[in-house]
C-alpha cells in the first residue's frame, strides 16, 4: 500500500500491520497510509533495537523510527491507540505479545521465531477488529505467503517502488527519417540552437540517434540549454567507447552541465570502467575522485568475521573498482610518466576507493563521486548521498537493476530504479542504458543464454 495519488471516496477503513524489514527500508513508513491505522508488533521494536549501533543505512533507519515513535506519542502510551499526526492521518499503535484465539501462528510454523510471534499480532487485530481489513506490510516474501497460508491479507511496502521497470527511461531515442538539414547542421557546427529547427524536443536530457538514408548523426539534446551536440566517439584516458551507448555514456559523464549521472547495465557493459576512466580525464577539475559501493555480502556472514582490519575486510568487496583502475593503467603500458602519475594519485588519495559506509556525514565539495552496484541501495540511501553534494561535486552512479544482492530489494524498489524514474526530467540529470555486453563473446553468452 502507501501509493501516492488521489484517494478513493470513503475507503475502507484498514489496519496495517508492519514488520521489521519496512522500517529497515523506511522509517517514515508509519505516516504513508493516509487515513488508515498502523500497528507495529513489539517484537518489531525488539528486533530494531538489534538495529540501532552502527554506520549502515538500517542502523540510520532503526534509529530515526525510534525516535519517530518517541516524538508520537509524548506521554501517552504506546500500546494504546494514539494519533498520527497530519491531516486525516490515522492511528498507531504497539501491539504487545498477544496470542489469537482462533489460528495460532506458532503451532502452525514452530515456536520462538519472532516472524510468527509478528504474524499472530496481525491475527489478533484482525480477531478484536471485525469491521476493519487487517493487512501485513512486508517486504520478505515468505513472511507474506505464511501470511496468506493463515487467511491473513499481506502485500509488499510500495512507496519508492517503480510499476513498470520495463518502461524506465532508458536514455536514448532513434529517429527515423529525421530531417536532413539538421543532420548536416551538426555536422558542421558540432553544437546547435534547438530553437532554430523543428525539432521534437522533449523535457527532459535525452540522446539521440538521428537517421537519414545513409546519413546518422547521434546527438544530445541539452533540456537546460536547449541545445543539440554532436556525441564524439573519441577515447578519453586511452579507453574508447565500443559502441554508441558508450559513447553517450561518457558525454554525460563529461558534461560539465550535468550534475548528476545514471548508467544502467548488465555486466560487463563497461559502466564502471567509463565512470572511473571519464573522472581520470576530469581529474584536474576535482579535489578528488571518490569510488565507492555498498558492501553487500553473498553469504550469511557479514565482514566482522573476516580477519584484519577495515582496509582488509572491506578490500576483496572493492576488488571490482581495483580491477577497472588496473585496467586503465595497462592501457599506459611504455608510458612510465602516466603509470606514476596514477600511483601518485592513489598514495595520495587523489583517488580513494572504500565502501559507502565510510562517507556517512561527509560533505562532497568538488568531488567525482561513483556509487557502483547501485542497485543495492534503498531510495532512502540514494537521496541521503545526493543531498550531500557540495559546490562543484558530480555524482554518478551505476548498476544493473535485475542483479541484486540486498535482502528485501528487487528490480522495483531499489534505489537505482528510483532515481532513473523520479530524476528524469531535471536538468541537472543524464541517464544512459547500456545494452551491449564489452567483456567478452564469452560473458557474452552467459547474459543471453544462461
Amino acid at each position: 500500500m502507501a501509493k501516492k495519488g488521489k484517494l478513493t471516496p470513503n475507503p475502507v477503513k484498514k489496519i496495517f500491520v508492519l514488520d521489521t524489514s519496512v522500517i529497515l527500508y523506511d522509517h517514515d513508513a508509519i505516516n504513508n497510509f493516509h487515513e488508515h491505522d498502523v500497528a507495529i508488533p513489539i517484537q518489531v521494536l525488539e528486533e530494531l533495537d538489534n538495529f540501532k549501533s552502527g554506520n549502515d543505512t538500517r542502523n540510520f533507519e532503526a534509529r530515526s523510527f525510534i525516535r519517530l515513535i518517541d516524538q508520537t506519542s509524548k506521554e501517552q502510551l504506546i500500546s494504546n491507540w494514539v494519533a498520527l499526526k497530519g491531516a486525516n492521518a490515522g492511528m498507531f499503535k504497539v501491539v504487545l505479545n498477544e496470542m489469537p484465539l482462533k489460528v495460532d501462528a506458532e503451532e502452525v510454523f514452530g515456536k520462538g521465531k519472532f516472524d510468527h510471534k509478528i504474524l499472530n499480532a496481525a491475527l489478533c487485530l484482525k480477531e478484536e477488529n471485525p469491521g476493519k481489513k487487517v493487512v501485513l506490510v512486508s517486504k520478505d516474501i515468505c513472511l507474506r505467503l505464511k501470511a496468506k497460508a493463515l487467511n491473513l491479507y499481506a502485500e509488499d511496502y510500495e512507496t519508492g517502488k517503480i510499476k513498470n521497470v520495463e518502461a524506465l527511461n532508458s536514455g536514448k531515442t532513434e529517429l527515423n527519417n529525421f530531417s536532413e538539414q539538421i543532420i548536416e547542421e551538426i555536422k558542421k557546427n558540432s553544437i546547435i540552437d534547438a530553437n532554430d529547427f523543428d525539432f521534437p524536443a522533449p523535457d527532459a536530457n535525452r540522446f539521440y540517434t538521428l537517421k537519414n538514408k545513409r546519413k546518422t548523426a547521434n546527438v544530445f539534446y541539452n533540456y537546460g540549454q536547449k541545445t543539440i551536440s554532436a556525441v564524439s566517439t573519441d577515447p578519453i584516458f586511452k579507453i574508447k567507447p565500443k559502441n554508441i551507448e558508450q559513447a553517450f555514456a561518457i558525454h554525460a559523464l563529461l558534461d560539465p552541465e550535468i550534475k548528476l549521472v545514471s548508467i544502467q547495465g548488465n555486466a560487463g557493459t563497461g559502466k564502471t570502467l567509463l565512470a572511473v576512466a571519464s573522472a581520470l580525464e576530469q581529474r584536474k577539475n576535482f579535489r578528488q575522485i571518490y569510488v565507492t559501493r555498498p558492501i553487500v555480502s553473498l553469504s550469511n556472514k557479514d565482514i566482522g568475521f573476516l580477519p584484519g582490519d577495515a582496509k582488509s575486510k572491506t578490500d576483496p568487496f572493492m576488488a571490482p573498482i581495483w580491477d577497472n583502475l588496473r585496467f586503465i593503467k595497462e592501457q599506459f603500458v611504455g608510458d612510465d610518466k602516466m603509470s606514476a602519475k596514477i600511483d601518485e594519485l592513489i598514495n595520495t588519495e587523489k583517488i580513494a576507493i572504500a565502501p559507502l559506509a565510510f562517507i556517512r556525514g561527509r560533505t562532497l565539495t568538488k568531488i567525482f563521486f561513483i556509487v557502483d552496484e547501485a542497485q543495492n541501495l534503498t531510495p532512502h540511501e540514494v537521496k541521503t548521498i545526493i543531498s550531500r553534494a557540495g559546490e562543484h561535486t558530480k555524482i554518478v552512479f551505476t548498476g544493473d537493476i535485475y542483479q541484486i544482492d540486498t535482502p528485501y530489494l528487487d528490480s522495483e524498489s531499489n534505489g537505482l530504479s528510483y532515481l532513473i524514474e523520479n530524476a528524469k526530467n531535471h536538468p541537472l540529470y543524464a541517464h544512459i542504458t547500456l545494452q551491449k555486453g564489452e567483456r567478452s563473446e564469452l560473458a557474452n553468452l552467459a547474459n543471453e543464454l544462461l
